[in-house]
C-alpha cells in the first residue's frame, strides 16, 4: 500500500505543477503535509485517480481551511458514468438497471458530488464536460418529486439541467470532491 501511495502522491504533485493556475498562492508542500499519513483521504483520492478523475488541487475552503481536490478531467470520469443518481432510483427501474448510482458511488469511494456552484467554480478553472455532462448534489426538493440536476458545458457557456433522477446514459457520470 505505500509503494501505491507514493505512486498517487508523485502523480498528484505531477499534476499540481503543471496546472498552477487552478490553485495559485499555494505551495505543493502545505499539500503534501496535509495528505501525509492521511490513509482515508489517499484512499479516497486513488478512488478519484483509478476512476478517471485526474483529481487535482482547486483551492482552499474558506469555511473549514482544508484543501480542496476536485476531479479535472476533461470529460466526466469514464470509471463513473452510466449510473442513475441515487439508491432510491436505482431500485425504482423495473429493467434495465444500471450497474449503479452517483450518490452510492461517491459514497463508497469517500467524496461529495458537486454542487451547482462548485461546479461552476470548477468551469471557471478551464473547460470541462465539453461532450459529457455530470450528476451533480440536487436540492431535496427537486429529489422528492423525482428529479435530478446535472451539468455540462456547451457553446462556451455552463448549462444545468434536470432530469429523472432514475435516468442513466453512457455520457453522463459524476465529478467528485474531497476536502483534505
Amino acid at each position: 500500500m505505500a509503494k501505491r501511495n507514493d505512486s498517487l502522491i508523485a502523480t498528484l504533485a505531477e499534476r499540481f505543477t503543471a496546472n498552477r493556475p487552478r490553485h495559485e498562492g499555494l505551495a505543493w508542500d502545505a499539500v503534501a503535509a496535509k495528505l501525509a499519513g492521511n490513509a482515508k483521504a489517499l484512499a479516497a483520492l486513488d478512488a478519484m485517480e483509478t476512476s478517471g478523475g485526474e483529481p487535482d488541487v482547486t483551492g482552499v475552503d474558506a469555511a473549514s481551511g482544508k484543501i480542496i481536490f476536485c476531479d479535472c478531467a476533461t470529460e466526466s470520469p469514464a470509471g463513473r458514468r452510466s449510473l442513475c443518481f441515487d439508491k432510491t432510483a436505482r431500485d425504482a427501474r423495473k429493467e434495465n438497471k444500471p450497474k449503479g448510482s452517483a450518490l452510492e458511488m461517491a459514497k463508497e469511494m469517500g467524496i461529495d458530488l458537486l454542487t451547482e456552484d462548485e461546479y461552476r467554480a470548477l468551469q471557471r478553472l478551464g473547460a470541462f464536460d465539453l461532450k459529457t455532462s455530470s450528476w451533480i448534489a440536487t436540492p431535496e426538493k427537486i429529489r422528492a418529486r423525482g428529479g435530478a440536476l446535472f451539468c455540462d458545458r456547451r457553446y462556451d457557456h455552463v448549462f444545468t439541467y434536470h432530469n429523472g433522477a432514475d435516468s442513466y446514459y453512457a455520457a453522463r457520470g459524476f465529478r467528485g470532491r474531497l476536502l483534505v
